[in-house]
């Protein structure tokens, strides 16, 4: 019987690189989530959130108003360029400008707003300031905030999106 012994140091060998490359991956996996968490925003949580809580009945009065003078919007989009056409049941007086929120669910960095700029006939149009894409919050209402319309929108569509009123009696 022969006995065998390694003269190589323990750094040439296969084993011990191979049992600290898992520790190694997650330390430097938990520096880049880390970091992560660090540079990005998240924006779902807000600060005054209990002011936004009793903001809520002021709301439902604006979908409670747009409600009562029947409106509906159509929007369309053209690349940046937006139209929107809005009608109205009862006899309301549509402003020269409107504003158009879209909010993005989970990315406040893309939100905007767009000033609509009345055409007359109902015809407003506005332009986008940066292109969007996928899922969007939309919210139409007037400056003076007496109604709003408000629905989700998926931009890479083709068809139309149309805003009615959402108060429930």
């Amino acid at each position: 019987m022969t006995l065998r012994s390694d003269t190589a140091p323990w750094y040439k060998q296969r084993w011990p690189w191979i049992l600290m490359a898992g520790p190694a991956i997650v330390i430097v996996a938990g520096f880049v989530t880390f970091w992560l968490a660090f540079t990005s925003n998240d924006g779902l949580v807000t600060d005054d959130y209990y002011k936004q809580g009793l903001a809520v009945n002021q709301q439902l009065k604006r979908d409670h108003a747009a409600s009562d003078l029947g409106l509906h919007a159509d929007l369309m989009r053209a690349e940046a360029n937006l139209r929107l056409l809005i009608g109205a049941d009862a006899a309301a007086k549509l402003p020269e400008e409107i504003t158009l929120k879209l909010a993005h669910p989970t990315r406040s960095g893309l939100d905007q707003a767009v000033k609509m700029v009345s055409e007359g006939q109902g015809f407003y149009s506005g332009k986008l300031a940066e292109n969007i894409e996928g899922r969007w919050l939309i919210t139409l209402e007037d400056p003076a905030g007496q109604w709003r319309l408000h629905g989700e929108w998926l931009a890479d569509s083709m068809e139309p999106l149309r805003l009615t009123a959402k108060a429930a009696k």
